[in-house]
């Protein structure tokens, strides 16, 4: 029997259709997917199904010292031991195997694990390797008739990086955690790579917050040609004889006004420059360049690069995780552009681009051999096969191909400076006698691949064919006044190619590093801003151990793990190296642990701080019950018990907006991705009670006259209610946010009055609260998380996975996922076993 393993389920599904002719049935072996057909087998990973972690006698926080992590042995366990089951009693009976794993550092690693289990039961079996950048018919054909042997160097490589992180990453975490006493949840996690990205979010938002603006004016003038019109600027030459058109001076700028805004003031045209410029098509996508130009549809990093490999596996594009932006040389763009012929919504496109004479696709500086750039394979899905962001993405991929094989467009750009007419009363800058305006036109003349790639600005400037000498009076004349801005944040897009060029963190993990920082409430918002927590962190790491945030510590040892790939050094060396490296960071952090201490315990606590008890001399802070929840307390507790709730869903974020009435910071909610604004605690808690009656209560009207009623908890809930709580508990939820009117409207059913939810623009027609939650339920039941049809996953649960971006239960089998889950609160690692157990 032939055992062939796979990354992933999804994988191991397709490659089983493609080599059986579609002829594998599914059975379960100790709850995982098995296909068969004939004498073989298929089996899907979820990732890593072995770990590497510390024995256990290091897993005590207060009893092992940080350091003493540094040089502790490494283990490998079986994190998903289901699958460690499945796959070992497989190999038992196997003859063969085949390692089908993606084709990547992280892939090789994961093909090397299985390869130590299979070699644990197992000692005769050969071990082949296949290799493939796309899950297609010839791709996975072809590469189990060419069958390699495992690549142990890339495996190390990834094992390195694997053993680097978790030293580093398990050591600083607790020194830093323990140092600021923030045990159980709310520790302070520190990573290899995470941290340097960190600090390139903090280090911009010191620039922002450093920022003093300086105010300049911009001045225009409608010149009218005819019956056009058409905007000109007013410009100088500055010191250096460039174009300037900022004015610095007030009183300057308001004179250059009073110049052009004179009654029947004119110009006349000195110069008119024309010039066509070629606009070259895109290069082929890498992981970097996709991810930005998923960013500008809308995706994070971490939702397009998972839509991308859903693709990917099904068949549809190449492997997402790249560096290449030359195609191969055995990918021929005539006969992938003829799949597309008569495809409903790629197929005018595809033709238009083979009646182009010669096609020679563009290509990038990055050339390497293990994938080719991202591009659609020949098998087309059906826009019903995919979801709405699956086809967004994969049209985006398809064109972008198109585009690559596609002509250059071709601007005209018209360009043409007047000056003003008469004698000018002002002191123009660097004794430039004429006042002169420039106005700049374009046109495109060709399009070119904007034709088939319409993600670029192909916005048009109108300005008229005029001559020199002509004379074009001024219509209109406008003075702006504006002010310098500071520096944008990095967007997540931006990020990513920052991380690339310092050498922070590989294509297959900068993506997920970003999502790191979201869930441990580094950052929030998108662009994401760090928060004080962040930046208290990387404040006492740039103080007491620089090399901590330092980006040439860490792209130092990417260096060295690729170096490893390339056989040009040993895990071992590269890891002791590590060691060694970390070993001196700790000589400057234990030196300093007091002040690290006191320096986080403070920020911490400023972190946290609302603003001043009602009832206490003392401050009230954001603090959590033992069970995770979050609540407002005084600082003076156990003196003072003054409290104040906040809501149950989301982590506490405090801004610093104040309210006006009791002076405390108002607080946001962050909920995964999402985010809401709670506001003053202390309002919200004033503003609790009942609202208006709107009817009889469905389950106690008839026997005890209860009535509901809007009413508004002192979290800020929402919700229709019976005025007979607790007795009666009956209640149906209601926005958080808006104002909501009660309409003479009623339901016939239920007889309650239609609501109206004015929150923004567009008021929402609630109508009546018992229909609108029964359509939320039906709604819900349809489109609902399958995870909830697992044992032990209910309705909240699913809910809380879902905002950290864990939708199905394929996703929960993901390695990476799995990882996430274990930070969503009340997710425990045994929990995450039993659900992949009875998935």
């Amino acid at each position: 029997m032939e055992l062939i393993i796979t990354e992933k389920d999804n994988a191991a599904r397709r490659i089983a259709d493609i080599l059986s002719g579609e002829s594998a049935s599914s059975t379960r072996r100790n709850g995982v997917n098995v296909y068969r057909w004939g004498g073989k087998r298929v089996i899907g990973l979820s990732g890593h199904v072995v770990g590497v972690d510390f024995p256990e006698e290091y897993s005590d926080w207060r009893d092992v010292e940080p350091v003493e992590l540094i040089d502790a042995d490494v283990e490998k366990t079986p994190t998903q031991e289901s699958i460690v089951a499945a796959l070992r009693s497989l190999a038992r009976d196997a003859d063969r195997v085949t390692i089908a794993t993606d084709y990547d550092r992280e892939g090789e690693l994961i093909g090397k694990e299985a390869y130590e289990l299979v070699r644990d039961v197992n000692e005769e079996a050969p071990i082949d390797r296949v290799r493939f950048s796309s899950i297609t018919e010839r791709e996975v054909t072809d590469a189990f008739d060419n069958r390699e042997e495992l690549d142990f160097d890339l495996a190390a490589a990834g094992e390195a990086r694997q053993t680097i992180d978790l030293i580093w990453g398990a050591a600083l975490t607790r020194f830093l955690s323990l140092s600021a006493r923030q045990l159980g949840d709310d520790f302070i996690s520190v990573g290899r790579v995470q941290t340097p990205t960190l600090r390139l979010l903090v280090e911009r938002e010191r620039e922002i917050q450093a920022f003093d603006p300086d105010e300049y004016w911009e001045l225009f003038a409608d010149l009218a040609k005819d019956d056009d019109a058409f905007e000109a600027q007013y410009f100088y030459r500055d010191e250096d004889g460039n174009e300037a058109e900022r004015v610095w001076d007030e009183t300057l700028a308001d004179a250059v006004y009073e110049s052009l805004a004179t009654t029947d003031a004119t110009t006349t045209v000195e110069r008119v420059n024309r010039r066509t410029r070629t606009d070259s098509p895109p290069e082929p996508f890498n992981t970097t360049q996709f991810i930005r130009a998923a960013g500008a549809l809308g995706y994070s990093a971490q939702r397009g690069m998972s839509v991308a490999e859903d693709l990917y596996t099904a068949g549809y594009i190449t492997y997402p995780r790249t560096d290449n932006t030359v195609y191969p040389d055995d990918l021929d763009p005539e006969t992938l552009l003829d799949e597309f012929v008569g495809h409903y919504t790629f197929g005018d496109d595809a033709e238009a681009l083979l009646e182009i004479e010669e096609i020679d696709p563009t290509e990038g500086d990055e050339e390497t051999t293990d994938h080719p750039p991202i591009h659609p394979t020949g098998e087309i899905p059906k826009k019903s096969e995919l979801s709405d962001d699956e086809w967004e993405v994969y049209e985006l991929v398809v064109r972008r191909f198109f585009a690559t094989v596609a002509e250059p467009a071709v601007w005209e750009h018209l360009k043409v400076v007047a000056e003003l007419d008469g004698e000018v009363s002002v002191d123009l800058p660097n004794d430039t006698e004429a006042l002169t305006l420039k106005a700049n036109g374009k046109r495109l003349v060709e399009a070119g691949y904007h034709d088939v790639y319409p993600y670029f600005n192909t916005s048009e400037n109108y300005v008229p064919d005029v001559a020199e000498g002509e004379q074009l009076p001024i219509v209109d004349a406008r003075e702006e006044q504006k002010e310098t801005q500071p520096p944008r944040r990095y967007g997540q897009s931006r990020l990513i190619e920052t991380m690339e060029k310092l050498g922070i963190g590989t294509k297959s993990t900068r993506h997920n590093t970003i999502e790191k920082l979201y869930d441990r409430g580094y950052v929030e918002g998108d662009p994401p801003r760090p928060t004080r927590l962040a930046m208290a962190v990387v404040e006492a790491a740039e103080e007491y151990a620089d090399r901590v945030v330092s980006e040439d510590m860490t792209s130092e040892l990417e260096a060295d793990m690729t170096a490893i790939a390339e056989g040009e050094a040993t895990l071992d060396d590269v890891t002791e190296e590590s060691r060694e490296m970390l070993d001196r960071v700790f000589e400057e952090l234990v030196e300093s642990r007091e002040e690290i201490g006191d320096h986080l315990q403070k920020s911490l606590k400023a972190d946290k701080t609302l603003g001043p008890c009602p009832e206490s001399d003392h401050d009230l802070l954001v603090r959590r019950a033992r069970g995770g929840s979050a609540f407002v307390g005084c600082d003076g507790y156990p003196d003072c018990e003054y409290t104040l709730p906040l809501p149950s869903t989301g982590k506490p974020l405090i801004l610093d907006e104040t309210c006006d009435e009791h002076d405390l910071r108002h607080v946001k909610m962050l909920a995964g991705r999402q985010t809401f604004v709670h506001g003053c605690p202390q309002c919200k808690a004033d503003e609790a009670g009942e609202g208006p009656i709107l009817g009889e209560c469905p389950e106690c009207a008839d026997d005890h006259g209860g009535e509901l009623a809007i009413k508004q908890l002192r979290n800020g809930s929402r919700l229709v209610g019976c005025t007979r709580y607790p007795d009666c508990d009956y209640s149906l939820p209601l926005p958080r946010r808006g104002e909501i009117e009660v309409t003479d409207e009623h339901c016939e059913e239920h007889g309650l009055p239609e609501l109206i939810v004015h929150n923004g623009d567009e008021p929402w027609e609630l109508g009546c609260p018992i229909c609108n939650y029964r359509e939320y339920q039906a709604r819900e039941s349809d489109s609902g998380s399958d995870l909830e049809a697992l044992d032990g996953i209910g309705a909240k649960t699913a809910e809380k996975l879902a905002d950290a971006g864990i939708e199905s239960i394929d996703d929960l089998a993901d390695a990476e996922a799995e990882a996430v889950a274990g930070d969503v609160d009340g997710v425990s690692e045994d929990r995450i076993r039993k659900w992949q157990a009875k998935a």
